[in-house]
C-alpha cells in the first residue's frame, strides 16, 4: 500500500463502472425512517462497508438447464459459459505486459451449480496487511428478485486478482435484472485476526437466571429497564449517546 493510513485501495479496470461507494446508514433511503433515525444497531450495519456495483446494466434469464444473459447494445438471448465485458479484452492487451495478453479475466462465467454464475465488478482490491475483504449481500436491503448472492472472505493483502461474487438464480424463464446504478453487494473491511480459530473459539455460554452476576444484573438495568422507567426520556438517546461516543473516539 502506498499510503500508510489507505487501509484498502480499489483499481476499477472497467472505467465505465460505477466506483464503489460508502455504505449508506439508511440503506439507500429504504429502511424506515424511524429505524434511521433511533436503532444505532441497524444503521450501524447498513453503513458498514462500500456498496459494489454491476459494471454494466444486464439481464439474466435461467430456464433451469441453461442461463442466457443479454444486455443494451444485443438483440438477442446469449447462452452464458464465459463471456469477457464488451470491448475489455482488447483494452487488457492493449496495456498488459506482453506475457499476460489474452489473461483478462472474464465478466460473467456460469458455475457447474445448476443457476449459479459469477460476476465481476470490473474491481481489484489491495488491502494493507493484515485485512481482508468480507464480500457480502448488501445489509438491509433485498437483493435483485430472483437472485441470491453468496458471501466470501478475500485475503487482498496477498491475493491480487479480480473481485467477483458468486450468484444463484432462484427462478426460471423469468428475467432477471441488474442495474448499474444500484449496488450488488457490500465489501466490509475485516482484521484477519477475527477469523482465526483462536479468535473465534473465545466463546461462552451460560444457562439460566442464576448464571447473571452482578455486573450483568447491573447492565440490564442501565440499558433496558431504566430508561423505560423515564416515558418521557428523549427519543433515540441510546443512539445519539452512542453517535456522540464514536464521533469522540
Amino acid at each position: 500500500m502506498a499510503d500508510p493510513d489507505t487501509l484498502v485501495t480499489f483499481h476499477r479496470l472497467i472505467e465505465t463502472a460505477r466506483p464503489p461507494e460508502r455504505a449508506d446508514r439508511a440503506a439507500c433511503g429504504l429502511i424506515p425512517a424511524r429505524a434511521a433515525r433511533y436503532c444505532d444497531a441497524l444503521t450501524q450495519a447498513s453503513a458498514f462497508g462500500h456498496y459494489l456495483f454491476p459494471p454494466m446494466e444486464l439481464s439474466l434469464l435461467w430456464d433451469g438447464a441453461q442461463i442466457h444473459w443479454t444486455y443494451a447494445g444485443t438483440d438477442r438471448w446469449l447462452p452464458l459459459e464465459a463471456a469477457q465485458f464488451p470491448g475489455f479484452s482488447a483494452a487488457f492487451d492493449a496495456a498488459a505486459p506482453a506475457p499476460l495478453r489474452g489473461a483478462a479475466p472474464p465478466f460473467l462465467s456460469a458455475l457447474p451449480e445448476p443457476g449459479t454464475f459469477q460476476l465481476w465488478t470490473g474491481l481489484f482490491a489491495r488491502t494493507a496487511p493484515g485485512w481482508s475483504l468480507l464480500l457480502r449481500p448488501l445489509a438491509n436491503m433485498a437483493p435483485p428478485a430472483g437472485l441470491s448472492l453468496y458471501e466470501g472472505v478475500v485475503e487482498t493483502d496477498r491475493w491480487f486478482g479480480p473481485l467477483f461474487t458468486n450468484l444463484r438464480l432462484t427462478r426460471t424463464d423469468t428475467p432477471v435484472r441488474l442495474r448499474a446504478d444500484w449496488p450488488l453487494l457490500q465489501a466490509q473491511l475485516i482484521p484477519q485476526s477475527v477469523l482465526a480459530d483462536a479468535t473465534q473459539n473465545r466463546v461462552a455460554a451460560r444457562s439460566g437466571l442464576a448464571a447473571f452476576t452482578a455486573q450483568d444484573w447491573d447492565g440490564y438495568r442501565a440499558s433496558v429497564v431504566e430508561p423505560n422507567s423515564r416515558p418521557d426520556r428523549p427519543l433515540g438517546a441510546a443512539a445519539i449517546a452512542n453517535r456522540r461516543r464514536r464521533r469522540a473516539a
